[in-house]
């Protein structure tokens, strides 16, 4: 409400309505994005909660709203960054047209990026699954490690090598950018993941250990999540999974902030407009970690990951294919419409009609 009466103040009506529109075009773009962050982040204590609304929202507002785009335009005009806001401010076609250059470069980041959590998801074997016929074959499949990042190579490979002359964005042959952008999506998967892997599995081996020590009950309370993941994570393991979820909000932002110039190329509406959506994701996840949103509608996280393999496959397709954000957007929230429908209906048939109306221990149980 404070973003918008500022907005108004500043820019009067129309800019009122042009940081509203922003607001709600990067809530339908970043929807899935909050119930992916939910799986993660109740994994983390309450202080690294709080660390993720306060600390994270300013890297996520002003870090990717703001100073990201500016960054791309010094990068790719390789001019310094005082001059790279003076062109933001001052010559605002030139701004956008730089932005929307770097597109191919970003798409192939947050693609690849994407496409590995879609991957490591769909190819691990869980307690719950909501397309069975898909994921129980999927799922026996993943017991081959590297199958995530050889399928995530082989489509980079065509990605790059089907990105010809005929870009949509900047025109020119894309193919290495793309090649090198993706491999680089790759690697900071690999890297932030697989650390905040290695510190969340300590942090359970040294639960188990005293859960055989002291005994279950006085052992560190735990959900399960279906990945067998302990909650209250702290110290290193929140830290690198803090930075795990920043990457993975600034792979969801990349088409919000391309997607904002069909709305303005002025930077502080943007900023703004995108920062209210930010805020309000953000504000989402901590309210569903809070509710035990994710234990009650077991499939809510299938459906946000169906969301992210489209996603990812769309912004590799946005290199050389104009798509409208709002099939983006309709996309992830048919998938999670589609799938908490489908927890109603399962809660339903086991007795459960709704959240709340039965205990987390009895839901995460209930298979």
């Amino acid at each position: 409400m404070v973003g918008l009466a500022l907005a108004g103040v500043l820019w009067g009506w129309q800019g009122l309505a042009i940081v509203g529109i922003l607001s709600i075009l990067e809530i339908s773009l970043s929807f899935d994005n909050a119930v992916i962050n939910a799986g993660i982040l109740r994994k983390m204590n309450a202080f690294w909660q709080k660390i993720f609304l306060t600390i994270g929202i300013l890297i996520a507002v002003f870090g990717m709203r703001l100073v990201f785009p500016v960054v791309i335009v010094a990068i790719t005009a390789k001019m310094g960054p005082i001059e790279a806001v003076n062109l933001a401010i001052n010559d605002k076609p030139q701004y956008e047209h730089l932005v929307t250059g770097a597109h191919p470069a970003i798409a192939a980041f947050g693609g690849m990026f994407l496409l590995m959590i879609f991957l490591d998801f769909i190819f691990e074997e869980r307690d719950y699954k909501w397309l069975a016929w898909l994921e129980r074959p999927l799922g026996k499949l993943g017991k081959l490690d590297t199958l995530s990042v050889i399928i995530s190579l082989v489509v980079l490979l065509v990605t790059a090598m089907t990105v010809a002359t005929d870009v949509a964005h900047g025109g020119g042959d894309k193919s290495a950018t793309v090649l090198l952008s993706g491999v680089a999506g790759l690697i900071t998967y690999l890297v932030v993941g697989g650390i905040s892997g290695y510190f969340e599995d300590k942090l359970e081996d040294a639960d188990d250990a005293d859960d055989a020590e002291d005994g279950a009950e006085s052992a560190p309370a735990k959900k399960k999540n279906g990945t067998g993941a302990a909650v209250g994570l702290a110290g290193k393991a929140a830290f690198f999974m803090f930075l795990y979820l920043e990457v993975i909000d600034a792979s969801f932002s990349f088409d919000g902030v391309i997607g904002a110039f069909a709305v303005t190329n002025d930077i502080f509406e943007m900023a703004l407009g995108l920062g209210i959506g930010a805020m309000y994701i953000r504000s989402l996840t901590v309210f569903l970690v809070r509710k035990g949103t994710l234990d009650d509608y077991v499939y809510l996280e299938h459906g946000a990951h169906y969301a992210i393999g489209a996603l990812a496959v769309i912004l590799l397709i946005t290199i050389k294919y104009e798509i409208h954000e709002v099939i983006t957007g309709l996309i992830g929230v048919v998938l999670i419409a589609l799938s908490f429908f489908s927890s109603v209906r399962k809660n339903r048939l086991e007795g459960k009609p709704g959240a709340g109306s039965a205990s987390k221990s009895e839901v995460s149980s209930g298979v």
